[in-house]
């Protein structure tokens, strides 16, 4: 129970959020109502999707007040406090690419190796692509193809199509390259990376403590973040780190701790 409590935690979140939202929607028991592009908390605190908003400024949109600081909201939470932590707690999508990942490790498919190598930075491509597109085309441009609101809207309102979506997702990262969605396409994931660096949420690093079984690097989806293992003690600083907790439920040294408090002695 101990080694996947971050697990259960993020599952706990992730599955509470979606219940919330449909009860919001349906019923009188309205603590969130919306979707994650645009929500109220108990029918008055408004939560907007930043990059939503910022795609909508590309595109000439006019931007409510409520909208604005609903986006305002969750750029403080994230970039301030959480980090990356919304693709890993918040994000339905991650439900379904941990479930191909599971499966890679199950059958063995990671043995095999990537059918397609992705970079990266390729994520940050298409998050200057979608800009680019919605200031020509004057509409919200991954919003409209975006498989996370797809998914999202489906499991309140009802699949449909954006099951397709959701499937070609699920088949990517179980048969063509390991995390290929959320590790090197997601636009959405390159924002909250980009926004994420100087949160005080951080994983803490050990040196003393560790013993270079590098069990860490072989279940993090961001493994490029934990370039200090094995070098020296510290903090992971990027903020391609998702504050997902895998490196530090794998790590039998305790080596790896989340930290909030102490990273900027870490930097002095």
């Amino acid at each position: 129970m101990q080694k996947y409590r971050y697990l259960f935690l993020r599952r706990i979140v992730q599955i509470g959020l979606l219940a919330l939202y449909v009860l919001g929607n349906y019923t009188s028991f309205k603590i969130l109502q919306g979707n994650l592009s645009s929500s109220l908390v108990f029918g008055v605190i408004p939560l907007s999707d930043p990059y939503a908003i910022l795609q909508l400024f590309f595109a000439g949109s006019i931007v409510g007040a409520n909208a604005l600081l609903g986006a305002l909201l969750i750029l403080l939470l994230y970039g301030l406090f959480l980090g990356r932590a919304y693709c890993s707690f918040v994000c339905p999508m991650n439900l379904i690419t941990d479930f191909a990942s599971f499966l890679r490790r199950a059958f063995g498919l990671d043995t095999l190796g990537n059918l397609v190598y992705l970079k990266n930075s390729l994520r940050y491509v298409f998050l200057a692509l979608s800009l680019l597109l919605s200031l020509i085309f004057g509409v919200a441009a991954f919003e409209v193809i975006s498989p996370i609101s797809m998914l999202h809207r489906g499991i309140i309102f009802g699949l449909g199509v954006g099951f397709f979506a959701v499937l070609v997702v699920f088949l990517l990262d179980l048969f063509v390259t390991k995390h290929a969605f959320c590790g090197h396409i997601c636009p959405l994931g390159a924002f909250y990376s980009l926004i994420s660096s100087f949160a005080i949420l951080k994983v803490k690093y050990d040196l003393q403590a560790c013993t270079h079984c590098m069990e860490c690097k072989k279940i993090c989806p961001e493994k490029q973040v934990l370039g200090i293992i094995g070098k020296e003690s510290g903090v992971i600083k990027s903020g391609e780190c998702t504050r997902c907790g895998r490196c530090i439920e794998v790590c039998g040294d305790n080596a790896l701790v989340f930290n909030l408090l102490d990273f900027k002695k870490e930097k002095k």
